[in-house]
C-alpha cells in the first residue's frame, strides 16, 4: 500500500475545486469528507493543496467537522519547521447506514458504518414475499439491528437504503410464484410505507443497479465506464460511464436482463431474453426437471451441490448468453470492461466468467474493441451493501452513488487503496 497522500489533478477534477464561498459550505464539507474517507489521514495544508481551498477555510471546515463528531485528531506530525502537521481521519462510528435488499427468495438487512464495514446482517428466506411481509421483516429486522448498537449510536443511524426489483410482476413465471402473489406488487408503494415507518430519510434503488453501486463504492474498480450484471434469481445489472453509476430517465437503465439473445441448444434459434437462460431461476428448472431438490443450490451459498453434467450445461449455455449481451452493449457503448457477479460460489463464478470470456473471444466483434471481461469484487452481499450505501453517499459525500472512489494516486500511477 502506498504511504503518499498526493493527488494528482486529475482526480481532483472528478470532485470539483473547492470553493470559499459560504453558501458552497455543504458542498465544501462533501469534498473534506470524501478525499478523507478515500486517502485516510489527511493535514490541513494537505487539504487545502488538492482542493484549492484556502487554508482557512480547509482549517475551519475541518474544525466544523470534528465538532459535529465527523473527524478525529490524529497524533502530530513533528520534524518540519514551524507548527506540527495534525492530521484528521474519519471517525468511523460517526454515522451508521441500513440497506434493506427485498429478493425474490431472500431479503436482507444490513448496518454499516461511514467506512462501509458491515456491523450487523439478518436475511430472511422465503418463496416471493408479499409487500405486507416485507415491510414487517424490515421494521423488526431493523429493531434488532439497532440493538447491536449502545443507545448513543442508534442515535447516529443517518438513513435506510432500499434494494429492489424493479416491476416485479413482469417475472412470475420465471420465478414460479403465485400469480396473486406477484400481483400483490403493482400497486404497492413500499418507499411510502417504509418512510412512514421510519424518522430518517429512505432511499430506493434497483437492486442490480444498487449492487453495481457497491461494486464502484466498495471494490477500487480501476475502469471509469462499464457494464456490470449480477447473477440472482433473476440475472440484473447496471451500467457506470465515466465513474458514475447511470441509471437512466426511469432508473432503470442497465436493465441487462431484458437483452434478447438467441437459445444455443434449440432448433432456429428462437430469441429469448438474457433473464431466461442466465439467472439462478434457469438453473432450478433445469433441477426440477431433473427430480433434484432445489436445496442443493439455495441451503449451499457456499458450494452448490449440482450434478456435475448439470452444472456444466447451465454455465455453457449462461455464458454464451452474457458474451452475446456483452458484444451487443459494446456496439452501443465502447465499455472498457464487463464485470460478472452474484450469488454464487467463487468457483462457479470463475467458471461462467471464463466461459463468456472464452465464448466473446470467439465472436465476430468486427468493428467492436471487445472489453475486459472480468470477476466482481463484492460478492453475493453486493445488493444489501448497495442499498446502505445510498444514503450515506447522499448525505455525506460529494457525488451520490458515483463514487469509483478509494483510490490513491502518485504522479501519473495510480493504486488501489487496501
Amino acid at each position: 500500500m502506498s504511504t503518499s497522500n498526493d493527488v494528482s489533478q486529475e482526480e481532483v477534477g472528478r470532485f470539483g475545486r473547492g470553493s470559499n464561498q459560504s453558501v458552497l459550505r455543504a458542498h465544501n464539507e462533501r469534498l473534506v469528507l470524501t478525499l478523507l474517507r478515500n486517502h485516510g489521514p489527511l493535514a490541513k495544508s494537505q487539504i487545502a493543496k488538492m482542493t484549492g481551498l484556502s487554508a482557512q477555510a480547509a482549517g475551519v471546515i475541518m474544525g466544523r467537522l470534528e465538532m459535529e463528531g465527523l473527524l478525529r485528531r490524529g497524533v502530530p506530525r513533528r520534524g518540519r519547521v514551524g507548527q506540527p502537521s495534525v492530521p484528521m481521519t474519519i471517525a468511523p462510528d460517526c454515522a451508521f447506514f441500513i440497506g434493506l435488499k427485498i429478493g425474490r427468495r431472500v431479503s436482507e438487512l444490513v448496518l454499516i458504518d461511514f467506512m462501509g464495514r458491515a456491523i450487523c446482517q439478518l436475511s430472511q428466506p422465503h418463496f416471493c414475499p408479499t409487500p405486507d411481509e416485507t415491510i414487517v421483516f424490515a421494521k423488526d429486522g431493523t429493531r434488532r439491528l439497532l440493538e447491536s448498537l449502545d443507545p448513543a449510536a442508534r442515535e447516529r443511524v443517518a438513513g435506510m437504503g432500499v434494494a429492489t426489483p424493479f416491476q416485479l410482476w413482469e417475472w412470475a413465471e420465471q420465478i414460479g410464484a403465485p400469480a396473486e402473489t406477484i400481483a400483490s406488487w403493482r400497486d404497492a408503494d413500499v418507499g411510502a410505507r417504509l418512510r412512514a415507518s421510519f424518522s430518517w430519510p429512505v432511499h430506493i434503488q434497483n437492486d442490480a443497479s444498487a449492487a453495481c453501486g457497491a461494486e464502484l463504492a466498495f471494490a477500487n474498480p480501476p475502469e471509469d465506464d462499464f457494464l456490470y450484471f449480477f447473477v440472482g434469481s433473476l440475472i440484473g445489472g447496471g451500467v457506470v460511464l465515466n465513474g458514475s453509476l447511470y441509471t437512466g430517465r426511469r432508473g432503470n437503465a442497465g436493465a441487462l436482463g431484458s437483452m434478447p439473445v438467441t437459445r444455443r441448444d434449440r432448433a432456429g434459434h428462437p430469441l429469448a431474453q438474457l433473464i431466461d437462460i442466465a439467472s439462478i431461476s434457469s438453473l432450478e428448472r433445469k433441477m426440477i426437471f431433473a427430480d433434484l431438490p432445489l436445496s442443493g443450490v439455495r441451503d449451499a451459498a457456499a458450494c452448490w451441490t449440482i450434478p456435475d453434467e448439470l452444472l456444466d450445461k447451465w454455465i455453457g449455455e449462461a455464458g454464451d448468453a452474457l458474451a452475446q449481451a456483452i458484444l451487443s452493449a459494446c456496439a452501443v457503448i465502447d465499455f472498457e470492461a464487463a464485470i460478472i457477479d452474484g450469488s454464487l460460489p467463487e468457483a462457479v463464478r470463475k467458471r461462467l466468467v471464463q466461459r463468456a470470456r472464452d465464448t466473446l473471444c470467439g465472436m465476430n466483434d468486427r468493428g467492436i474493441d471487445l472489453p475486459v471481461v472480468r470477476e466482481g469484487a463484492v460478492g453475493a452481499n453486493a445488493r444489501a451493501l448497495g442499498a446502505a450505501s445510498l444514503p450515506l453517499f447522499d448525505r455525506f459525500l460529494l457525488s451520490p452513488r458515483t463514487l469509483a472512489a478509494s483510490q490513491i494516486w502518485s504522479g501519473q500511477a495510480s493504486m488501489p487503496l487496501t
